[in-house]
């Protein structure tokens, strides 16, 4: 072999070698689990209404998502699937950049304009995973001047998905004032004080007034905890906690949606009409209701409480939903690829499912068991979990575990799996025959907990079915492996 023969074969080999050690390492998919699980405790934290959760958790998938799909080629752009979502910045070459690194970033940035108004203590845990992400790469084999590509990109990313997300309409709903309209039919929030004493500690504050139960903290009553882990969420523009003694998202349906053409895309079967007949429809209905508080099994019970995801007490029935896909991931050995996947259509399915049950909840604005029941059947009847702050029709859990299970079942297929999303706050796992059955039982959760009708649980499953199938329709969801 001729010495420049020789020389041209060495400069192509450690070309070679150069390549192999400045390509990417693999994508862990139990990142993209981490950050749904660190979501969850945000959501709780903040105290945050279902219907905001479900935004900020489209969003936050959506950037991640978007990250990991400007440099996999299996992942395929959402630009132009998702409302209003233009053209998201990618480079020319794929080469060079590392998914991972460029996923993080892009969560970050829009993690941090959608969460600016958030405690310290939930800020400080979010940079601290996506800090802690980034420095894994580095240690796996990513170079410096790959992550810094890989940074930029993905702030370019963010940015984009940020921009996207103030053209929602969501800045026109807040702090606008709401008047309900007067009459027998229509809802009014009559819980009690006293479902208020739960929310008296979390992580936001250890106080709460009657007046505004979620975001009022008095002269006198903190601690040393409180004046160092928390403040109190007071003139809160895009983050207020929940206001159990208030109206929830009552414009919540001008949102755009992030799949549906319209919130009342898919219809909701007309509910029932207001009528104290004991042979309307309505008065059965409200003694559905009532019956099945005076004769709940045990079993019974322990399905109203698993899924009350409360706000200010749990991640809600998004977050709920959400962790539910985290645990697939390992369980189902989901790629990271499949994983972020499944997190970002599950999440703007259920985003959706909340902009059009509100949309119809305040079209209806139809009265709850309680006020019923306590003015035509018993008075001093209480229904075993809270009443929420937002009106009766359609069942918003029965919608959204619908849609997210009718997602799921075309990802992952009808197959049993187990939840253990409500272990942290005292429950046992729970298995289920099919995302499909854990969404029926999360609906008939809601007449075990004597909070809603068992017609707002049939519209809400519906609607929550139509809503799933369009998602899967329009992004053209591929079964994951």
């Amino acid at each position: 072999m001729s010495w420049k023969r020789s020389r041209r074969l060495g400069f192509f080999v450690a070309a070679g070698a150069l390549a192999a050690c400045t390509r990417a390492p693999a994508t862990d998919p139990k990142m993209v689990a981490e950050w749904m699980h660190t979501l969850y405790g945000a959501i709780r934290a903040e105290r945050l209404s279902p219907p905001v959760a479900s935004r900020l958790m489209a969003y936050a998938t959506t950037a991640l998502y978007s990250g990991m799909s400007s440099t996999e080629r299996g992942l395929p752009s959402l630009s132009g699937h998702l409302n209003g979502l233009g053209k998201l910045p990618a480079p020319e070459d794929r080469q060079g950049y590392d998914p991972t690194v460029t996923a993080v970033v892009a969560e970050r940035v829009v993690l941090d304009s959608l969460l600016h108004e958030a405690l310290p203590t939930t800020r400080a845990s979010l940079g601290r995973l996506a800090d802690s992400l980034t420095r894994a790469q580095s240690a796996k084999g990513v170079t410096d001047k790959m992550r810094d590509r890989s940074t930029e990109l993905g702030k370019r990313i963010g940015l984009a998905v940020v921009a996207w997300s103030r053209r929602d309409g969501f800045d026109s709903t807040r702090g606008r004032p709401y008047s309900p309209p007067v009459g027998l039919a229509y809802w009014v929030n009559d819980a009690p004080a006293n479902i208020f004493a739960s929310q008296n500690q979390s992580g936001a504050t250890e106080f709460v007034a009657l007046n505004n139960p979620a975001n009022v903290l008095q002269a006198g009553a903190v601690s040393d905890r409180s004046l160092i882990l928390s403040r109190p969420k007071k003139k809160v523009a895009t983050l207020p906690a929940v206001n159990m003694a208030g109206t929830s998202e009552p414009y919540w349906g001008q949102i755009r949606p992030f799949v549906l053409r319209s919130w009342d895309e898919c219809p909701a079967p007309t509910p029932p009409d207001y009528s104290p007949d004991t042979s309307s429809a309505r008065f059965r209905d409200a003694y559905d209701v009532f019956a099945s508080k005076a004769s709940l099994t045990p079993e019974q019970k322990e399905i109203a409480l698993y899924w009350a995801d409360n706000a200010g007490e749990s991640g809600t029935p998004v977050g709920h939903w959400v962790a539910i896909a985290a645990q697939m991931v390992s369980e189902r050995h989901l790629s990271a690829e499949d994983a972020a996947r499944m997190m970002v259509f599950t999440s703007a399915a259920q985003a959706d499912a909340f902009i059009s049950s509100w949309g119809y909840k305040y079209k209806y604005n139809l009265i709850r068991p309680r006020t019923y029941i306590r003015r035509l059947i018993d008075s001093t009847w209480e229904p075993l979990i809270p009443t929420p702050p937002f009106p009766e029709y359609p069942s918003g859990h029965s919608t959204v575990s619908s849609a997210a299970a009718e997602v799921m079942t075309a990802l992952l297929g009808d197959t049993p799996f187990e939840d253990s999303t409500s272990i942290v706050v005292g429950h046992d796992v729970r298995r289920f025959e099919s995302f499909r059955a854990a969404a029926r039982e999360a609906g008939i959760s809601r007449i075990y907990g004597g909070i809603h009708f068992p017609t707002g649980n049939m519209g809400g499953r519906a609607l929550g079915e139509c809503i799933g199938t369009k998602v899967v329709e329009r992004l053209k969801v591929a079964r994951t492996s």
